[in-house]
């Protein structure tokens, strides 16, 4: 059944492969991306291109997802086009490297804004109506660094990644008596065929990042081509956009809590079962089981 899906983070890499592939599959897509007018009018009228080129609904929406009254125009705007928003897919990320101590306390700040504070944004302007409506989708496009192995000089991403993945883990008790269920979708690292390290940010303490390659000359770049020789040949990035394809199929209340693509295997598919294991009996523990899995309304009744 074609449904109605935002994506955030739009203009390119994970969150652009999953708008052509939800749109593929015959759903509507509302692209999201910031700035159309400016810094992304090119993919803005590529996405439109896509749609008449390939005969599906693929919808440009500008949100920038910092900005809490663009947030709000853009749920008007597809809510106002849609009789209702079916799936949230929360893409939007930014990524920086270098030290941890070279970032200021603003910079960190600004990635959480992005990272973290954007989704929850986005659920306060959309939970509302799935709410009323007794079904919705929350998409989580999580990390594996959240709980695998990994490198230096990534710190404040993984940290903001690891709050976006508490936020989500814990909203999912909390919208699931509405009806409502979450999947979080965890790649691994990609070194091709995405932008992630192409668009990183870079500490604004530039004298204690000089102090920092001193004693750690070109680490970042020997971090890269690490990465790059752990990753499979046959790494593919467009199997996150399938996967999420495949849960937005999957049948109301059978969805996934969590699904993985991890080429490198840093070890966040083990930690993560044992993880969810954990929560899912505690959970039980306090009598809430029922949490993990949404409430179905039928006919009135809850079942």
């Amino acid at each position: 059944m074609a449904k109605n899906v935002l994506v955030s983070g739009a203009s390119s890499g994970f969150g652009l492969m999953t708008a052509h592939a939800l749109a593929d599959a015959g759903h509507t897509v509302f692209a999201g991306l910031r700035d159309i007018g400016g810094h992304n009018a090119a993919a803005a009228a590529a996405a439109t291109d896509y749609a008449k080129q390939n005969n599906v609904d693929l919808r440009v929406v500008e949100i920038d997802v910092t900005d809490e009254e663009s947030v709000r125009r853009a749920a008007g705007d597809v809510l106002g086009q849609a009789t209702a928003l079916d799936v949230l897919v929360h893409n939007v990320g930014h990524m920086v490297v270098g030290p941890a101590e070279a970032f200021t306390p603003e910079q960190l700040a600004g990635l959480y804004d992005t990272n973290v504070l954007g989704a929850h944004r986005l659920n306060r302007a959309f939970l509302p109506a799935m709410r009323e409506r007794r079904d919705g989708l929350l998409v989580w496009i999580g990390s594996t660094s959240t709980r695998g192995g990994t490198p230096p000089y990534l710190g404040p991403y993984f940290a903001a990644k690891a709050g976006m993945d508490g936020l989500a883990a814990t909203m999912a008790y909390e919208v699931a008596r509405f009806g409502i269920e979450t999947t979080i979708v965890v790649p691994g690292s990609f070194t091709h065929g995405t932008n992630h390290y192409a668009h990183a940010g870079s500490p604004a303490d530039t004298a204690v990042a000089a102090e920092y390659d001193r004693l750690y000359p070109l680490l970042m770049e020997q971090i890269g081509q690490r990465m790059a020789a752990l990753e499979p040949a046959d790494a593919d990035p467009s199997r996150i956009a399938r996967m999420v394809v495949d849960v937005v199929a999957t049948e109301r209340g059978k969805r996934p809590f969590r699904v993985h693509y991890d080429p490198a295997d840093d070890g966040a598919a083990v930690v993560n079962a044992v993880a969810d294991r954990i929560r899912a009996e505690f959970i039980g523990r306090l009598g809430l089981a029922e949490l993990l899995h949404p409430t179905i309304h039928r006919e009135g009744t809850r079942t």
